[in-house]
């Protein structure tokens, strides 16, 4: 396809890319402004930037928030608040010149994996990203499934037993407010130092990491057994972590050997691209919204 000037909108940070068909070119970051009409000017001076080097057809945008497909507004909310319900995506088609296209960034990152990454040999998938919460993505035959009120892949939401979500017992963050909240004479440490320690034999790290490891475990089972995909492709941080996959194996196998009629093993692995998926993904989406290849 010909050029695309690509946006990554982020909390500390906006990505600027442009995709020439092969790969992201003048790839760069910028602080992210403090108010609406500085996130304008700063936009659409980068997409100025970029037409005068590129051909461009389009640009394609990642951002955070439940981004509605057909009307252009980000709903929900994140930690720009002045992205939110009006039409910005109307508003940037004008201010550029160009078409627009915007999906929710975690999407964009799943169809990123879909294209040419851990998930380019599958139709469908489930992706995690698993941060200070768990959120993700639902892909049906290449498409994104939104869900009735824009929150398809929120598995953070989902309960995991009487005490908490996945999110509340499933990510990094929270395994280490658990280890600091029952040893409060030790030091401050990071999701790292937690899976180090529980390494090391540390036995209430070990707890804490096998919580972790099973929250995770109940939470694919559970998605592989509603939505039957193909892999369940895991992101964030903690997808650098060489234990995480043999550890929720590990706690998978526990399940379908209590759950004796479950014959189907998740396919578990861990994400390709990382700080590209976004921009990558957003390029996909052009590419659906407007069947432009």
């Amino acid at each position: 396809m010909q050029p695309l000037g690509l946006i990554d909108i982020g909390g500390t940070s906006i990505k600027f890319a442009v995709w020439d068909g092969q790969g992201l070119q003048a790839h760069h970051a910028l602080p992210t402004p403090t108010t609406k009409a500085a996130f304008f000017e700063l936009v659409t001076h980068e997409v100025a930037e970029m037409k005068q080097q590129w051909p461009l057809v389009g640009v394609a945008i990642s951002s955070p928030g439940a981004v509605n497909k057909l009307t252009g507004v980000v709903e929900g909310a994140s930690a720009i608040p002045y992205i939110h319900n009006f039409p910005i995506q109307s508003e940037l088609a004008e201010k550029f010149g160009l078409p627009v296209s915007m999906e929710n960034d975690a999407n964009c990152a799943a169809l990123a994996e879909l294209a040419s990454g851990a998930g380019k040999d599958v139709d469908s998938l489930v992706f995690l990203v698993i941060g200070t919460g768990v959120g993700g993505s639902v892909i049906f035959n290449h498409h994104i499934w939104h869900g009735a009120h824009l929150f398809g892949g929120e598995f953070g939401f989902m309960l995991m037993n009487d005490q908490g979500t996945l999110s509340e017992l499933g990510t990094a963050p929270a395994a280490v407010k658990r280890y600091l909240k029952a040893n409060p004479t030790a030091k401050k440490l990071s999701g790292k130092d937690l899976f180090d320690l529980a390494a090391q034999g540390d036995a209430a790290a070990t707890k804490e990491v096998d919580t972790l490891y099973h929250a995770l475990a109940l939470g694919i089972y559970n998605l592989q057994y509603s939505f039957d995909p193909e892999k369940v492709v895991i992101g964030g941080a903690i997808s650098n972590n060489p234990q995480l996959i043999p550890g929720i194996e590990r706690e998978i196998e526990k399940i379908r050997a209590q759950v004796k009629i479950a014959s189907i093993k998740p396919n578990v692995v861990t994400c390709q691209y990382h700080d590209e998926a976004n921009l990558r993904g957003a390029v996909v989406d052009f590419e659906q919204t407007y069947d432009r290849v």
